[in-house]
């Protein structure tokens, strides 16, 4: 089961932890996007044969589906989606205020604004579990950016179709098109272009290896936002922890799939081992069972630290997607952890509410890109824009400064190419 570990070199431990990408997954994942790009619908539909068992004609989800799919969602449902999507959308309008009032620039040369990206597409993961709840934390924030076109793909079920809800999420939050495609497939589809599926000009979203593996790949040509997935947790506890609120989480995130990283830092072994108990008495009696144990056994591990500091060293050089505070001091705590994607504090502020409810986005950075950059956000589907006017008087006043410059770096024409408008 879950493994209990002292580390020595740090710096070795977090190395052999990160998601590595072996060669035969990547030549995999490059053989299927080179078949994209060259066949585009057609590989695209091979693909989805050949890796999820189905036959699809038309990739596009057709209006007659979506209403379908509307009928299908009951109120409870459709309310909770509602609820989420206010709640998101609130959060991220907030956010969004800060910048969309710039100061007077009257006196300035440099004008700051931020627009839209023109077109995103938005994975949202399908296989083992649904993820309507993907399509809000996606769709929301690229709404109010103000993106034109916001393409939405996702792997259908076996009877060949999204999931309803998923659907319903995905109209209600403002998708002008939805196709029934996953897996690399479909990020060589958004990034290249198919007859069916026109490209984007950056591509959203979390999803499993080779949907991290491929975005990894196209971004040379198209933009993308973060590698996002699989999934990880971490948790720092100590004896004022529950063993089981622990254990709870922990397997909470690792039912996503057996690739999920879950693991706890602790300085106590008594806690360490309460805890590895605890997993092993709940996992027998858990829906999802298998996946849960396979993905704990494989990936999990409770580290006994012999101080804070080497506790928050870690947490900073792992820089997890989400870090959970258990502890008594953890709003002091919060301001040390710097790595993780997402912090948690407190035992009532599990990760399982964030995905959902708290206000926060759950699309965030995981095999430790934390360290340079938060979840998906407004901002993510807004450039910055600089529009700048300059006058005889500025030219004439900088001339010399510009004159060393240009000599220091020996590009006189640069020089020249401004001294011509004295001339």
């Amino acid at each position: 089961m879950i493994k209990i570990l002292q580390v020595r070199n740090i710096d070795s431990f977090v190395e052999s932890r990160r998601q590595k990408t072996s060669e035969k997954d990547r030549k995999t994942v490059q053989a299927i996007l080179n078949d994209v790009r060259k066949n585009g619908d057609s590989a695209v539909k091979k693909y989805e044969r050949k890796f999820n068992g189905r036959k699809t004609s038309q990739l596009r989800v057709s209006a007659k589906e979506i209403k379908e799919a509307r009928s299908k969602i009951s109120r409870g449902k459709w309310d909770g989606l509602r609820v989420m999507s206010s709640i998101l959308q609130w959060e991220e309008s907030n956010f969004l205020q800060g910048f969309s009032n710039p100061k007077n620039w009257k006196d300035k040369s440099a004008k700051i604004s931020f627009v839209p990206i023109p077109s995103v597409g938005c994975y949202i993961p399908g296989g083992q579990a649904r993820y309507p709840s993907s399509v809000v934390m996606s769709l929301i924030p690229a709404k109010l950016a103000g993106v034109k076109r916001i393409v939405v793909v996702s792997p259908p079920g076996r009877d060949g179709k999204i999931d309803p809800l998923t659907i319903t999420a995905a109209k209600k939050c403002g998708a002008t098109e939805i196709y029934k495609v996953g897996g690399a497939q479909a990020i060589g589809a958004l990034a290249y272009g198919t007859k069916s599926i026109p490209k984007v000009d950056k591509i959203v979203g979390p999803g499993g290896k080779f949907v991290s593996i491929a975005k990894s790949l196209v971004s040379d040509q198209t933009a993308i936002d973060m590698v996002a997935g699989p999934t990880e947790l971490g948790i720092i506890a100590d004896a004022s922890s529950d063993p089981k609120l622990v254990a709870l989480d922990l397997i909470s995130q690792a039912e996503h799939s057996k690739d999920t990283m879950c693991f706890v830092i602790t300085q106590s072994k008594t806690v360490a081992k309460q805890i590895q108990k605890s997993i092993e008495k709940l996992i027998p009696g858990t829906e999802r069972s298998s996946i849960i144990k396979e993905s704990i056994s494989k990936n999990g591990f409770i580290i006994v630290c012999k101080n804070q500091n080497e506790m928050i060293e870690l947490a900073n050089k792992i820089a997890p997607e989400h870090m959970e505070l258990m502890v008594k001091n953890a709003k002091s705590l919060s301001k040390k952890i710097t790595g993780a994607g997402l912090v948690l504090v407190g035992k009532n502020t599990p990760s399982a509410a964030s995905d959902y409810l708290l206000g926060t986005n759950h699309i965030l950075p995981t095999n430790g890109f934390g360290r340079t950059r938060g979840g998906l956000s407004v901002l993510d589907f807004l450039k910055l824009k600089t529009v700048v006017e300059s006058t005889m008087i500025t030219l004439s006043y900088n001339s010399s400064l510009l004159k060393a410059l240009t000599d220091a770096e020996d590009l006189p024409n640069h020089y020249k190419a401004v001294r011509g408008r004295f001339d």
